[in-house]
């Protein structure tokens, strides 16, 4: 079955907040305060935002009130339940089964968007780190996996992999790179000048990465301090204002991505803590995005590889966790071509089951294409197998439920 093209706006860029291991949808986005301690925990309360139909779970003060730019999506689900599997599933989009290896999302907009991009920076960037499961390049290779910035945003100097160092000041690296280009100016064994340009160009782009404007991008502390304090000081939290500098730099996809949303157990101190953290780094972001004219162009993500179960598993050794659960889980979307103030889908009282509109991964990636300018019904060239679908599960019983028409604005 072929997938309808809707034709909406164009984002330029895609913000995903992705929170690995996978963060609780009854603590975050489909809370159910009726029903009862053994699933709502200790975490029983609920706010009832300025849209009636967004609610969201009690530690999301700040978000509540940024309800108008965004919307919520409660039917995600692919029925995976282990970590590999289902970082793959929810970040390719492919249920399939098949023997070939599919890149990540942010590969095939990086992959799609190469002619136009003309940036110095990378077309995906990871802060601090990609997911490390699974080889996101794919069939695309290592050229269209994420640069890792690795470093902390949130402490002292951003130290980036490669282009940000502190060890090294910029006296002595611009000695460095005096004797190379000296070196490359000797070099004359390479007579293809089409090499020699290129090589050249190579040079001219690291110099004005390292050491031009370029690499204030990275820096939060370019920013005032009353801005980084709005985001929060937290590795989420600065790492989400570099994102919305990234975003304003051209930069086609971003990744924000934080550890430690498994929680087997100890669930409700970790959530504590980082609930409040996404709170305030989220509803920033929207925030900041929205008043610099960039929501519109910027489509922003926020969920995880699956949900965890809505039942509290108060026994030992777990002792009140929540333990992994692909079958019912929720997604945040705003921004670039999506709707605001909605809801799609629902689960039952209990959450543990989905009652309205399945969404599968590769029904939200390619939605997310289309905003993007990228037929979701396209192809990528694989090395051996020729043309293959973009979205290899996109319109297969079992696998899709269709694109988010619903979510999507008409021009």
């Amino acid at each position: 079955m072929t997938i309808p093209v809707i034709v909406a706006q164009q984002a330029q860029s895609v913000i995903l907040i992705y929170l690995d291991g996978g963060p609780s949808q009854t603590d975050t986005f489909d809370p159910k305060p009726e029903a009862g301690r053994d699933i709502t925990g200790i975490l029983k309360g609920f706010i009832q935002t300025d849209v009636k139909a967004i609610t969201l779970g009690e530690k999301f003060p700040l978000l509540s009130k940024q309800a108008d730019k965004f919307s919520l999506i409660r039917s995600m689900t692919h029925g995976v339940f282990a970590h590999e599997t289902a970082h793959y599933s929810m970040i390719s989009g492919d249920l399939s089964k098949g023997t070939v290896v599919y890149p990540s999302f942010g590969a095939v907009v990086a992959f799609k968007k190469k002619e136009k991009y003309q940036g110095i920076l990378p077309p995906y960037i990871s802060l601090v780190s990609a997911n490390s499961r699974f080889n996101e390049g794919g069939f695309l290779g290592n050229e269209y996996k994420s640069f890792d910035t690795n470093g902390t945003p949130e402490k002292g100097v951003f130290e980036v992999d490669g282009i940000i160092n502190s060890f090294v000041n910029e006296k002595a690296f611009a000695a460095r790179l005096s004797l190379l280009q000296r070196f490359d100016s000797l070099n004359t064994s390479i007579n293809d000048k089409n090499i020699q340009s290129n090589i050249q160009n190579m040079r001219l782009k690291v110099s004005e990465m390292i050491q031009g404007d370029i690499r204030k991008v990275f820096d939060p502390s370019t920013e005032s301090n009353e801005m980084r304090q709005s985001y929060g000081m937290s590795r989420i939290g600065q790492s989400c204002l570099v994102a919305r500098k990234l975003v304003e730099a051209g930069v086609p996809f971003i990744t924000v991505r934080t550890t430690g949303w498994d929680t087997h157990k100890a669930h409700f101190p970790k959530m504590n803590t980082m609930l409040p953290e996404l709170d305030q780094a989220l509803a920033a972001l929207l925030a900041d995005l929205s008043v610099k004219g960039l929501l519109d162009k910027t489509i922003v993500l926020c969920g995880g590889e699956f949900g965890r179960t809505p039942r509290v598993q108060w026994e030992a050794p777990w002792n009140g966790g929540r333990a992994h659960f692909g079958s019912a889980f929720s997604y945040l979307v705003a921004g670039g071509g999506f709707k605001s103030s909605m809801v799609v889908g629902a689960t039952d009282k209990t959450g543990e089951n989905i009652t309205e509109r399945k969404v599968f991964p590769c029904d939200l990636i390619g939605s997310v294409y289309q905003l993007m300018g990228i037929d979701p019904n396209g192809t990528l060239p694989h090395p051996t197998e020729g043309n293959v679908p973009i979205l290899p599960s996109l319109g297969k019983q079992g696998q899709s439920n269709g694109l988010l028409k619903e979510l999507m604005l008409k021009p």
